[in-house]
């Protein structure tokens, strides 16, 4: 048995059909939903995780092969092999994953998949290097891709980097997403962790025209007569 067919059959093993029946509604896989058409086979993260330690360095094309998986526990497990791979790597290797990950990126389709790897793998490939393709991602017209260029900038964030978190959010202000917008102010959030004047001033600036999930999820951590105020 190839190593690819040994990862998913150790997947397999802790497959749980009411568990992927609650995923299924959890990760809205309905139609007209954002996760339509998703997948599951009931596969709980700490259970995923146990398979990557076995299978952490399994091979880039069989991590691709897997990233473009029909089912979501694999494509998840691949990301986070990617990850680990991402974080023991050499720069040329950094190299590769990422551009693996933006070729693939319409396979990294659901926010969990986005959140556990776009801050380690873009964010901190691009720490310091120029960030213009954040930009790009940021005017997809996929979703994913623009949650991709949101999240990636956790990773400058927490190097006290704010200007393309700022940058970002102010051309996402528009986006008709209620997923952009939660990802929006829960960066926001963060900024205001290391900084609460500059958010505070970001929020002055443009919490008029800001969607009120946006807001609510920047002030979350506000006391309750500033949050008031600003909503």
């Amino acid at each position: 048995m190839g190593r690819l067919s040994a990862v998913r059959k150790a997947l397999r093993k802790y497959a749980n059909k009411e568990k992927a029946k609650v995923l299924l509604r959890f990760f809205k896989t309905g139609p007209g939903e954002y996760g339509e058409g998703d997948l599951f086979l009931g596969v709980s993260t700490p259970f995923i995780r146990k398979v990557l330690k076995e299978y952490q360095d399994l091979s880039l094309s069989d991590v691709t092969k897997l990233l473009r998986s029909k089912i979501h526990e694999e494509r998840l497990l691949a990301l986070l092999i990617l990850v680990y791979q991402f974080n023991k790597a050499d720069a040329r290797l950094k190299k590769k994953i990422f551009r693996i990950y933006l070729v693939n990126s319409q396979f990294i389709n659901n926010w969990d998949l986005v959140d556990l790897s776009a801050p380690q793998i873009v964010g901190g490939f691009l720490i310091d290097k120029d960030r213009k393709m954040l930009y790009k991602l940021a005017k997809s017209p996929l979703l994913w891709e623009r949650r991709i260029a949101i999240l990636a900038t956790f990773s400058f964030i927490r190097t006290s980097d704010f200007v393309d978190v700022l940058a970002i959010t102010k051309y996402l202000l528009c986006d008709k997403e209620d997923l952009i917008h939660k990802t929006c102010g829960w960066m926001l959030r963060e900024v205001g962790k290391r900084n609460l004047q500059l958010e505070e001033n970001f929020l002055r600036k443009y919490c008029k025209v800001m969607p009120r999930t946006m807001l609510r999820y920047a002030l979350e951590k506000f006391p309750e007569e500033k949050r008031k105020l600003f909503l």
